[in-house]
């Protein structure tokens, strides 16, 4: 009771007794008198409040007494009031205590009463609750009466002051709930408090942090006491009422929450809100020791069945029909939120029980189930394997009782998972396949299990979506023969069911996402994707693709209505054709687009480039601002949810609707993702990747957004503990297909163009991203990397694990720091954020190229890592220090190298760098731009060969020690890697030998000695390893396109020629032991020439000057190893007139140059006279220049050829045009050999100078020098149309020796274009040469076969060039009319010399077959006197 200016009671004694001296004899008295006043002027109620004020602090002295005293004397007061009244005092303080609440309450000024007290009326009831307290201290407070008066108010108590009693262990809740008269009421009264305590929650902080408080001690009791273990049942049996009041409570307020779910659109915000609240009950970490585990499982489980099963009013069809709007993030955010703080109580494995459970035993809510569905694969990472599981559960229950129930849970399942994407489950279209496709599936055990499927399928038809249809039409289930009308009756329902739809199975498109199910697609909207499919096809590919030419025949309705309209818009076109309009001239030239359609776009284009109208611009532009911008906000979001550890599980439902927002930027191509995506490489031109500007941004968006979460989480966390969060974010970007295109060209841009000067945060982000990225290569095509259009092979298809190896090269300085900075920090990403992985799990995270990368890098830049390590377990090196900025990378990699668990991936095979994998790193080095030095690289060089390669085991990528193993590694490698450098250029200039390789190489060969001396009688065993290797790798060549496979051969053959000439020249030639005698072998060498070698002569008869010099330098080397050198050298010469001549013929041509360096040479090694044979050659090449000057009798004695040889060559170096002539006249009468021999060679440089018209051979000279040679030919009557027929007939013995043997010596090409020579010479033939060469016809047409067969073939056909020397393509009519004019002027024994040809040549050129049978005569028998000789 308050006195004078609101002093209370207690104030007012005190200051009293302070002022004066009591009157009073003694206490007692003055209580006496104390208690006469109060009889007079008391107030009970106001009592309890004043004296409430005992709680506030009184000062250090008497503080404790007077509060003592306070409540003595309350205590007394309630007792005398008690006695007088006549009443237990116990129940007087209860009753005086509810009216004090109730006054306190009804203080509201609202007339609807708040759950929350204002603070006024908080602090009265503080005061009253500590009086309460006081009371209940000294025993004269009585509970069960106060809980009845509590209920008997005039209305219901304030939630937050029962609260407040339950709190201060006044009265608990439950016992306050037990003691209720009528249980109903009390359940409206607590959900109608608890749902006004959510919406007052949001006026303000305080008073949602009080409303929390409030809302986790109600729900603790509610769990407590609604779902009580066995356990607990003793204690709390005197509650009769509570758990069911609980119950119904928790019923109550979920059906609140489910209201709002189902009525989202119409409620407003304020509600929404305060349902969200809500759920905050649901939260597991509001309980933590509170509740009973058990308990808080039950009730969780409670919850779960009650939201699958509230209002099952969909029916199957409905589900159907709409389960597309029920994905994760269209579905209802309370309803997804409320799934996510459900499934934290539980493990995935028993959330997908606790579903299969109600699936099983109670009618369901399908829009409810199937929104768990996508939540649970959204949100749960181990989902995905789960659902396969439970599928196949269902599917062979299913089949096992022919239930259509589970069928249709199975079908609705798979395809709900199926809408959240690639990234959280198989396509549709791909579990319906691997499902029903193939003999093994459910429905392939019986043919009633067939029927029962095609039953079920045939059901869904009138409700299924024309995508679903479309998938089980194109992939239809597995049948037996036998059983095939059940399928065609269902593909017949389902064309009809898309027609009602107005979808046509002939307007599907060649690339259409069958896993889609977007409807909205119509086809022309398909066809315009079908053609930016086809074009980036044949963007990468340079061909028409097959789809496009299959549907040309067999689709032929949708390709000439669809697909070619979408192709033939009018647009302006470009000044340089782009792919767009080479691909229609490819079309075109390929008979596939109809002339007056060509024609309609050619004109509809012109009309509009006249126009010229820039709307096209704005059509472009086809990505607005707007979903860009939400996409950026939606990033933020997810970093603030990265960073806070305690938010992580919200993560995975932020990345539903980033996926959600990037499919509304991406558009349309969207639906090709995952149909066409998962069988079709990606295409990525490394050299100049190419990207839409739009799909940068928004690859650089996500990029960026990586990049920072990356570094900011790592600011707060270790890797190891940033939880899954950066996995699921690129596993969602691999979900998204039509990005991955625009992602790898934007990664090759980053790192193979500007990786070195990206900055730290950039490397270290992209070096995780690549982690991540190789941790959902599942998700990712093969990667069909090219590296550039001029090259003449196809490109590399390539694993998302080997497409980094091409990004990150080792060539300069630079690219070496920036792809150290790189590995380093991805292996150390992937060491630190999966260090609790098991070996086998980190193997599997790890991509190999990376490893290696750091196998080839560690030891070359640092000498420690050359040596024996020292394994450390644990490292100085942790995440954080390499995002400092002073990092020393070397040190570092050093750090990690030295790993004790990074050397134990170093063991595993896939990790490992074999020698040969290093040689081609080593290979890519420009050594002017290395970043070691000429002698640091040397001694890296030795150490790497010599130290670690050739003593490790073959299994861990060496040589065994094997000198020879190690050779062959070396010289396919540098063959490998100049092929891969130079490709699309097959020129002398470009055919490059790394020098430090190859002169280890030559320090293997010297060493190896070239092979030792084998004993007397082992010849046949004796093998040149060199050849061998060079040949076993031509064999070994697998035939590709005609035009990549000619140009790979002449590079390659040029390159083994580059590698010979660098080995020591006597590593040609092999010596032995022949008996007591030493001699050289040179059958390797001359097989290899013979074969291979001399295909890639420019001139068709004579080697290059390195290899012929080589080769000779290297006879006089071997020759030092033997007791009689001159005659052994005489004796290899003598040989190659038979074995090799084209080496005679290539001394004849280098001889001048040749000559100098061999004499000197062998006046070096032995001081003797020269070797005879060599002496010879010198004798040939003076003799023709002395017959040329001053007209000496030639040729010497010796092969006609070879002196033929000589005096070409003689007159070649001479420039004799106008001579030439008068020296053929100074020639011997016998020497028809000799003129044959000069007229083949003259017209070797006639081929040579088609083939290569800018080599030293010139077409006119060479024309003019074989017809003055043919002239003198037919002047002197000689017979030379032999030179021409092929040995390979039959009738080698009858041409002469000398034809055979130039035929051999020259290049296969140059042969095989003889015809070509021969045609040329045409003006030559005069008409006494078809009557006096009786095989002249018969050779002539042969060769005119040939010539119309390399015409059909075309790859040996040289290039036109009219400037020069006249198109090729005019020498077949000229032929052809020289035959046609020849056949009727020769003689019977010429025309029936034709006859084994007249076959042919009616099938090839029926008018000539036809001249020649004409000329012939009625029958073939031409009553000739004597039997036909041809040659």
């Amino acid at each position: 009771m308050a006195g004078p200016g609101g002093r209370t009671w207690r104030d007012l004694l005190a200051g009293r007794a302070r002022k004066r001296k009591s009157t009073f004899g003694s206490g007692a008295e003055l209580q006496e008198a104390a208690l006469r006043l109060l009889d007079h002027h008391q107030n009970l109620t106001d009592l309890l409040l004043e004296v409430g004020d005992s709680v506030k602090p009184a000062g250090q002295g008497g503080a404790e007494h007077q509060a003592a005293s306070s409540e003595s004397f309350v205590v007394s007061v309630l007792q005398e009031q008690a006695s007088r009244l006549g009443v237990p005092t116990a129940i007087l303080a209860a009753k005086t205590t509810v009216t004090n609440m109730e006054r306190i309450c009804q203080a509201a000024a609202s007339p609807s009463r708040a759950p929350l007290l204002s603070l006024d009326q908080r602090e009265r009831l503080l005061c009253l609750l500590q009086t309460v307290k006081d009371l209940l201290a000294n025993n004269i407070f009585c509970r069960s009466l106060f809980c009845q008066e509590m209920w008997k108010m005039k209305d219901p108590p304030v939630l937050e002051a029962v609260w407040h009693l339950h709190r201060g262990d006044v009265v608990g809740l439950g016992e306050l709930l037990e003691s209720t008269p009528g249980a109903p009421a009390v359940v409206e009264w607590l959900c109608r408090s608890l749902c006004g305590l959510c919406k007052q929650a949001e006026e303000s902080p305080v008073a949602a942090e009080l409303a929390g408080h409030v809302l986790s001690d109600f729900a603790i009791m509610f769990i407590q006491n609604g779902f009580q273990q066995t356990s607990e049942l003793g204690r709390k049996l005197e509650f009769k009422k509570v758990p069911c009041i609980c119950r119904a409570a928790l019923q109550r307020m979920l059906t609140w929450v489910l209201d709002a779910v189902g009525k989202e659109k119409q409620e407003d915000a304020s509600t929404l809100q305060a349902v969200r609240f809500w759920l905050n009950v649901f939260s597991v970490s509001l309980y933590k020791s509170a509740v009973h585990p058990d308990s808080l499982q039950q009730f969780f489980r409670h919850t779960l069945t009650e939201v699958l099963t509230y209002n099952p009013s969909w029916k199957v069809s409905d589900a159907i029909h709409l389960q597309k709007e029920w994905s994760f993030t269209r579905t209802c955010s309370l309803l997804t939120t409320l799934y996510r703080k459900l499934f934290v109580a539980f493990s995935a494995k028993e959330s997908i029980c606790q579903l299969q459970q109600v699936l099983e035993t109670r009618e369901v809510n399908w829009q409810h189930v199937l929104s768990c569905v996508s939540t649970l694969a959204v949100c749960q990472a181990e989902a995905e394997q789960l659902f396969k599981d439970l599928l196949s559960h269902l599917l062979i229950k299913a089949f096992e009782n022919y239930d259509m129930e589970n069928m249709i849970t199975a079908f609705l399942i798979a395809r709900q998972a199926a809408l959240e994407g690639p990234a959280v489950f198989m396509p549709y279209a791909e579990w319906f396949k691997a499902s029903f496709g193939n003999a093994g599936g459910h429905h392939g055990s019986s043919k009633k299990s067939l029927v029962f499927l095609f039953e079920f399928l045939s059901e869904l038809v009138p409700f299924e979506a024309a995508p679903y249809l479309k998938v089980h039409i194109m992939y239809p289930p597995f049948v037996p023969t036998k059983h095939r009308s059940v399928l065609l009756e269902y593909i017949t329902l389902a064309k009809t069911r898309l027609a009602d739809l107005k979808v046509a199975i002939e307007d599907m498109g060649l690339y259409e996402d069958l896993s889609s199910t977007d409807e909205s697609v119509q086809p022309q909207g398909q066809a315009l994707r079908d053609v930016e499919k086809a074009l980036q096809i044949f963007e990468s590919t340079r061909k028409i693709p097959t789809s496009v030419i299959e549907a040309s025949i067999f689709r032929r309705p949708y390709y000439t209505s669809r697909f070619l309209p979408a192709l033939l818009r009018p647009r302006v076109l470009p000044k340089a054709p782009d792919v767009c309009m080479t691909f229609i001239d490819s079309l075109k030239r390929a008979d596939k687009i109809p002339s007056n359609l060509y024609s309609t776009y050619v004109q509809a284009c012109r009309a509009l480039t006249e126009q010229t109208s820039h709307d096209e611009s704005k059509v472009e532009s086809s990505h607005s601002k707007e979903p860009a911008e939400q996409l950026k906000a939606e990033l933020a979001e997810l970093r603030t949810l990265i960073v806070d550890e305690a938010k992580h599980e919200d993560v995975p439902a932020q990345l539903a609707v980033i996926s959600d927002r990037l499919s509304t930027i991406l558009g349309h191509s969207s639906d090709e993702k995952e149909a066409v995506g998962l069988n079709s490489p990606i295409p990525v031109d490394v050299s100049a990747p190419r990207l839409e500007p739009s799909h940068q941004s928004v690859v650089d968006l996500l990029l960026t957004s990586f990049c920072q979460n990356l570094i900011a989480a790592s600011y707060f966390n270790p890797p190891d503990r940033q939880g899954p969060c950066l996995s699921l974010f690129v596993k969602m970007m691999c979900g998204h297909r039509n990005l991955l295109p625009a992602l790898l060209g934007r990664l090759c841009q980053l790192i193979y163009h500007q990786g070195p000067s990206l900055n730290e945060a950039h490397v270290l982000g992209l070096a995780a991203f690549a982690i991540h990225l190789n941790e959902s290569r599942a998700l990712i095509p093969e990667v069909e990397a090219s590296f550039g259009i001029s090259q003449p092979v196809p490109a590399k298809i390539l694993s998302i694990s080997e497409f980094w190896n091409c990004l990150l090269v080792c060539r300069t300085e630079e690219s070496f720091s920036f792809c150290m900075r790189f590995c380093t920090a991805a292996a150390s990403y992937l060491m630190c954020k999966f260090w609790p992985c098991s070996h086998e799990e980190l193997c599997a995270l790890l991509p190999p190229s990376l490893v290696k990368k750091l196998q080839y890098l560690v030891p070359r830049l640092s000498l420690e890592a050359r040596g024996i390590l020292r394994e450390e377990p644990k490292t100085d090196l942790t995440w954080s220090s390499l995002s400092c900025p002073s990092l020393n990378y070397k040190k570092a990699s050093l750090c990690l190298w030295k790993q004790a668990r990074f050397q134990e991936l170093l063991k595993e095979k896939p990790f490992q760098l074999s020698f040969r994998e290093w040689l081609l790193l080593e290979l890519e080095v420009y050594p002017e731009r290395d970043v070691l030095s000429a002698s640091e690289r040397q001694d890296f060089h030795y150490w790497a060969i010599y130290q670690w390669y050739l003593p490790a085991p073959s299994a861990s990528g060496g040589c065994d020690g094997d000198l020879e193993k190690a050779c062959a590694i070396l010289i396919n490698t540098m063959l490998d890697s100049s092929q891969r450098l130079n490709l699309g250029s097959c020129g002398q200039s470009k055919m490059t030998v790394n020098p430090d390789i190859l002169c280890k190489l030559q320090e293997m060969v010297l060493e190896l000695g070239c092979r030792q001396k084998l004993p007397s009688g082992s010849l046949d065993a004796q093998r040149h390893f060199i050849f061998e290797i060079l040949q076993e790798r031509l064999k070994a060549r697998k035939q590709g396109p005609a035009l990549a496979e000619q140009l790979w051969w002449q590079q390659e053959l040029q390159l083994h020629r580059r590698i010979l000439v660098g080995l020591p020249a006597s590593a040609l030639i092999m010596t032995c032991q022949r008996g007591k005698k030493t001699v050289l072998d040179c059958e390797a060498f001359f097989g290899y020439v013979n074969s291979e070698l001399k295909n890639v002569c420019s001139r068709g008869y004579a080697l290059s000057y390195d290899i012929t010099a080589h080769f000779f330098r290297g006879l006089l080397n071997a020759s030092l190893g033997c007791e009689e050198s001159a005659e052994v050298v005489n004796g290899v010469l003598r040989a190659c007139r038979t074995k090799c001549p084209i080496l005679l013929l290539s001394a004849a041509v280098w001889w001048p140059r040749l000559e100098p360096g061999l004499c000197s040479q062998w006046k070096r090694l032995f001081g003797a006279p020269l070797a005879g044979e060599l002496e010879r050659l010198g004798e040939w090449q003076s003799s023709a220049a002395r017959f040329l000057s001053s007209g000496v009798a030639f040729p010497p004695p010796g092969p006609a050829w070879v002196s033929a040889a000589f005096l070409h060559c003689a007159v070649q170096q001479r420039s004799l045009r106008g001579q030439g002539r008068d020296a053929l006249k100074r020639l011997g009468t016998d020497t028809e050999q000799l003129l044959v021999s000069l007229l083949f060679l003259s017209l070797m440089d006639l081929i040579s100078a088609k083939i290569a018209p800018k080599e030293e051979v010139e077409f006119q000279t060479s024309l003019e020098w074989s017809l003055e040679i043919l002239q003198c030919l037919e002047e002197r009557g000689m017979s030379w149309p032999l030179l021409f027929h092929s040995a390979e007939k039959g009738e080698r013995a009858l041409s002469p020796r000398g034809y055979c043997v130039l035929r051999s010596a020259a290049s296969e090409r140059h042969i095989r274009l003889l015809p070509v020579a021969f045609y040329s010479l045409t003006p030559c033939f005069h008409h006494e040469l078809l009557t006096r060469e009786q095989t002249f016809l018969y050779v002539a047409l042969d060769l005119y076969i040939q010539l119309l067969r390399l015409f059909v073939e075309g790859k040996d056909l040289p290039q036109p060039d009219p400037t020069e020397h006249g198109d090729p393509m005019e020498l077949l009519p000229a032929a052809r009319r020289f035959l046609l004019t020849a056949a009727p002027c020769c003689p019977a024994r010429s025309l029936a010399a034709t006859q084994p040809l007249l076959a042919t040549c009616e099938e090839l050129d029926p008018e000539l077959g036809a001249t020649l049978l004409h000329c012939l005569g009625p029958g073939p028998a031409m009553e000739l006197e004597e039997e036909l000789v041809l040659f």
